[in-house]
């Protein structure tokens, strides 16, 4: 590999985020459907804050309340951070979390644009989250902490973060069974969120290892075909935008090209599914 994983990451979704994907396109909203969000959830954002990344909704699980601060890792164009911001209310804050600059910038003008003042947005790695102990209420995430390299690091940062009695709800990728090696091994299919993703006992684990309590992990059954609405998108990944997609041409051709082919070879669905985690961090009333 000529290049750290989590680089090849950055520099995909930072060509996500410079790209004209919005709710304007209707194979975007098509994507954004499929994974549980509702025409009415569509409307009420910033159209540039939903890139047709998302594996589920995980501001449908949160159960947020008005006055709480929830906290979105791997916020990308903001998407579940303003649909957060209108649950919590003004007297509450919806932060997002994201390591490339360009999808904190994308979401910081879509804030603007809309004119949220309950937002905001951090660079930074999700192990390694930038707001102090025990300060937040809910965590949030989607289709995301697949694609962290030190997983079990994530869920201890968000355990510090949250209060006691503070929960997560969040949305991703996990492994029904063991990828064969042609997936195991291919950086196309950790760009898309399959490579990296952790088996469902294994997810269950690590929460618990980090002091969660009331696990709960659940197949949403979702078509990880869906992404297929998009032209040149597989897994999780963006569309293929052209040339300056991901950098240099050899890593289009190595994300994009790769991973629709294996897609092309393999039905995801029998190996990895979508999935919603709930858990709570003991203590609080």
């Amino acid at each position: 590999m000529s290049k750290p994983i989590l680089e090849i990451v950055q520099e995909k979704y930072a060509a996500a985020a410079t790209s004209k994907l919005s709710n304007t396109n209707d194979a975007v909203r098509e994507v954004a459907a499929a994974f549980g969000y509702t025409e009415a959830d569509l409307a009420s954002i910033p159209a540039e804050a939903n890139l047709g990344l998302s594996c589920g909704n995980p501001t449908a699980l949160a159960e947020l309340k008005p006055g709480e601060v929830v906290v979105d890792l791997g916020s990308g164009g903001g998407l579940d951070v303003f649909l957060a911001a209108q649950r919590v209310g003004p007297q509450g804050k919806a932060i997002g979390i994201d390591m490339t600059a360009e999808m904190i910038d994308r979401a910081r003008t879509g804030a603007e644009k809309l004119g949220y003042t309950n937002v905001e947005f951090y660079q930074a790695t999700i192990d390694q989250i930038p707001l102090p102990l025990a300060s937040v209420d809910c965590v949030i995430s989607n289709c995301v902490i697949n694609l962290a390299p030190d997983k079990a690091a994530v869920f201890r940062e968000i355990f510090r973060v949250l209060k006691p009695g503070g929960r997560v709800a969040i949305s991703d990728i996990a492994l029904r069974r063991d990828l064969p090696p042609v997936l195991a091994q291919s950086v196309a299919a950790y760009v898309g969120c399959i490579a990296g993703a952790l088996p469902m006992e294994e997810y269950t684990r690590l929460l618990r290892e980090a002091g969660f309590v009331d696990i709960q992990l659940t197949d949403m059954h979702h078509d990880l075909n869906a992404y297929s609405k998009i032209e040149g998108q597989a897994g999780c990944c963006s569309p293929n935008m052209g040339t300056s997609c991901c950098g240099p041409e050899t890593e289009v051709e190595a994300v994009h090209l790769g991973l629709s082919r294996i897609v092309q070879e393999f039905d995801i669905n029998e190996f990895a599914a979508s999935v919603s985690i709930t858990a709570r961090k003991p203590g609080g009333r």
